[in-house]
């Protein structure tokens, strides 16, 4: 299991330092993940995608059980109250759930896309000042190896925490 931190870095010069040393400890690029302010030539460093700065996985997952959810009631309604001549079985509950399902998760899951990250919102202030987010999954054993090697060599490097669960491995 993997353990996301996050660490604020003071500009571009300094991530691409931390990027380099994370390279350095074996964390693959991948996993490592850096946001700024738009505008922001990152160069090299990975930028993170839009899923990992909107919510529209958490969208999209809600969305899909609430429109499952709501498309199987709506299914027991219709085979409970059938309309004249018609003999459905349950088969229309399961098409409804997963037609509510596949809807719910697309509508959430472009709702989402207009929603800034609630797991990143705290950093957004110190973001629009200029520093840089560097977010780093980490295998959980060497969280902590991580954390201190990074201080060590870069005490400009303001740690804010752990995730314990990713939201959402990077590709």
């Amino acid at each position: 299991m993997r353990r996301r931190m996050y660490f604020l870095l003071p500009d571009v010069k300094r991530a691409r330092a931390v990027f380099k040393e994370l390279l350095l400890a074996r964390i693959e690029e991948r996993h490592i993940k850096v946001m700024a302010r738009e505008g922001t030539q990152l160069g090299d460093l990975p930028e993170a995608a839009i899923l990992e700065k909107t919510d529209a996985l958490h969208g999209a997952g809600l969305g899909l059980i609430v429109g499952g959810a709501t498309g199987a009631v709506v299914g027991f309604l219709v085979m409970t109250f059938q309309p004249a001549g018609l003999d459905l079985g349950f088969a229309v509950v399961l098409a409804l759930a997963l037609l509510g399902a596949v809807m719910g998760a697309w509508a959430s899951g472009m709702i989402g896309t207009s929603t800034p990250n609630t797991h990143l919102e705290r950093f957004k202030d110190e973001i629009a000042r200029g520093k840089v987010l560097m977010i780093v999954d980490v295998p959980g054993g060497r969280a902590d190896e991580v954390s201190h090697a990074i201080k060590k060599h870069h005490p400009d490097a303001d740690m804010r925490g752990f995730d314990a669960t990713i939201p959402r491995p990077f590709p």
